[in-house]
């Protein structure tokens, strides 16, 4: 049986058979498996392996020195793993905006809303304790560009 097609030029003869073919598959199945091991290189010799978290270092002179209720953080160590930077950010806005000069921690203890006064009084050590976590989870907190370390001497331009 001829089937004819026909569009809106007129009437033309039988449809023409294409075979289907993959030209070059060998080159291009070959291509595909080199482009997948090098992809996968770098991520099979530590498949399975996992790093362990990190242990912040919480022993420092400042926080020998505290007594028993006076050792007691803003909030509890659960809590501030997860949401410090939500507590630094509502601090900022308290300080900047509200111009509010004292927060209430946990058991009604009164704290200075500042990360370099407050915060890193106690936890001193910024490579010990905040660089090892930021560092594992892989970020970069924008927090030390205005609030230096202690440790850190700020060197002053002189006129010549």
């Amino acid at each position: 049986m001829k089937k004819d097609v026909k569009n809106e030029f007129g009437v033309f003869g039988e449809r023409p058979r294409v075979e289907k073919k993959l030209f070059h598959a060998k080159y291009i199945f070959g291509g595909l498996a080199v482009f997948l091991v090098l992809l996968l290189l770098p991520v099979l010799p530590n498949l399975g392996k996992a790093v362990p978290p990190p242990q912040p270092s919480l022993d420092t002179a400042a926080i020998q020195k505290l007594k028993g209720k006076d050792k007691q953080c803003v909030a509890d160590t659960v809590w501030m793993r997860s949401y410090h930077m939500q507590l630094l950010g509502d601090w900022r806005e308290a300080v900047v905006r509200d111009g509010k000069r004292e927060v209430v921690g946990l058991g009604g203890k009164k704290f200075n809303p500042s990360l370099s006064n407050t915060c890193m009084e106690c936890h001193s050590n910024k490579s010990q304790f905040c660089d090892q976590c930021h560092n594992y989870v892989a970020v970069t907190p924008n927090c030390w560009g205005c609030h230096l370390e202690k440790e850190k001497k700020v060197t002053k331009a002189e006129a010549k």
